[in-house]
């Protein structure tokens, strides 16, 4: 793999080198950490501490246990839109202008066609989340209570008939 000739003429070499020092003294410290408290903490091996351990409750029966979907998607939509307004942030700071007062060669015209740039990369990027919301919305991912015939046409569905006296008690 090369490395740009121009990135390393431009004072890249020390960017590298800088770059390579902050990996190796990083990585440094967590093992450095690691292994500190492997020497500091005290060896007491018990068979409790071998169990499976879930938020302070004794595990019992079989871990195949099939949990409600609901949960997931309310966690991956939180997640995306978490993300979403992360990706906000650098995205204002470009748009803003913020990040190129005092450069040198940067004039009106560039910063004005960064900014279009910007605001069509960011109205695209809103518009897909838009769009992946608006599905989940119209599909009822988005109620925690889900009607049984997968549509949110608001009817309610009527309870099953109950069991004939002969189905119930067989003689």
């Amino acid at each position: 793999m090369m490395i740009d000739q121009a990135i390393l003429a431009d004072g890249g070499v020390e960017l590298v080198t800088g770059m390579t020092i902050f990996v190796i003294a990083g990585a440094g410290m967590v093992f450095g950490a690691l292994l500190f408290g492997r020497f500091l903490r005290p060896r007491v091996p018990h068979p409790e501490k071998g169990e499976a351990y879930e938020c302070g409750e004794p595990a019992f029966g079989p871990s195949w246990v099939q949990f409600d979907l609901r949960f997931y998607v309310v966690a991956l939509v939180f997640l995306i839109f978490d993300v979403e307004i992360a990706l906000f942030y650098p995205w204002a700071v470009v748009y803003g202008g913020g990040a190129h007062h005092g450069q040198p060669g940067m004039t009106a015209e560039i910063l004005q066609q960064v900014k279009v740039a910007a605001l069509y990369d960011m109205l695209f990027f809103f518009g897909v989340i838009v769009v992946g919301f608006l599905y989940l919305w119209r599909f009822g991912y988005l109620d925690w209570v889900r009607a049984a015939t997968g549509s949110r046409s608001g009817r309610k569905l009527a309870p099953p008939p109950p069991p004939a006296m002969a189905e119930v008690v067989e003689f």
